[in-house]
Formats: C-alpha cells, structure tokens, sequence
C-alpha cells in the first residue's frame, strides 16, 4: 500500500467528516472529541504527550482546535485502534506531517507493528491450547482434585529467546493426563 494512502486511512477514522460546511472552526474541546471520537480527558494528553502541537486558547483559556487539529486527531484515533503504540503514533504524526518522508520508515513501523501483533497473538494461542487441554482435563465434579488449580500452581510459562513470546504448556503431571491430587 503507498504510504500516503496508508497514511490517510489512519486520518480517516470514524466520526464526522471534516470537512463539513456546518461546523464552525476554530471548535472547543468537546466538539474536537467528537468530531474525532477520542475523549477530552485524551486529547489533553495527547497534547501534553506533544503528539497534537501546543492548541491555541481564548482569552477564556480555553482550547480551541483548528481542522487540522482534529484531522490530526482522527489520524491518532486510528493509529490507536490499529494497536500502534504511543511512540509508533508519534513517529506516524511526525511522517505523516513530513513531506518529505520515505515510505520505508513508515513500513519498518507498520512492520515492527505486525511483528509484535504476530508474537501476542501466537502466546495467545498458546494460553488458549493450555486451557482448552486443562479443561479436557477437569472433570468439573463435587471432587476437590483438580488439574487446572494443580497447573496454575506451577511455574508454567517459558520464554522462547528467539522470538521473544511467553510459551504456555501444561506444567504438572495431572495436567499433561496424570493423576490429581486434593492439595486442600
């Protein structure tokens, strides 16, 4: 996907349409949540974080976001929702502001995005098969053994160096199909 068009899908998240006629710019920050769907508890923070550029204030001193403001916004919104980082998103803000970028660092971003996605989501299921072989395994009875509490107690989870992902494995003897015992 080119970078610009990837760069614009994370702006266009969800919400009104910037650029709607009927709304009168500069907006305060109830209307700039939600015109980009992020809370103002948020859109403090973001600022404060430097991800949206100091927001000029009324004699009042209250904010007041420009379109661009909220298009950056809405850009944030969306780099959020994709699970990107705080400090993915403020390299993406930064290229994407950037005319000048390279596509290839905002790949190499998306990439590393990918990646780290890639190993949770394999720990995940791993932990899934684990407790799908530790529920096969409990008979679910008026009996206090139990295999689930017996692998729970045990040191179950093992670090794969290579790829950098918590491995989950049935960790005691009931659990891999031996036999249980009442612990209490």
């Amino acid at each position: 996907m080119p970078t610009d068009r990837l760069l614009t899908q994370l702006a266009q998240a969800g919400g009104q349409h910037l650029d709607d006629e009927r709304v009168p710019w500069p907006v305060n920050i109830g209307k700039a949540a939600q015109l980009s769907g992020i809370s103002p508890k948020m859109l403090r923070h973001y600022e404060t974080l430097g991800l949206l550029a100091a927001v000029p204030r009324t004699d009042s001193n209250y904010r007041q976001y420009s379109q661009a403001d909220v298009h950056t916004l809405r850009f944030i919104r969306r780099a959020r929702d994709m699970g990107f980082s705080l400090e993915a998103i403020t390299e993406l803000v930064s290229l994407w502001h950037n005319r000048r970028r390279s596509s290839e660092s905002v790949k190499r971003i998306t990439q590393k995005h990918m990646d780290e996605l890639a190993q949770r989501i394999e720990a995940l299921q791993s932990m899934q098969r684990t407790l799908g072989h530790l529920l096969r395994l409990c008979p679910g009875d008026e009996r206090p053994d139990c295999p689930i509490l017996d692998d729970l107690e045990q040191p179950a989870c093992t670090f794969d160096a290579k790829s950098g992902t918590k491995l989950y494995k049935a960790a005691t003897s009931a659990a891999r199909g031996g036999n249980t015992r009442a612990r209490h």
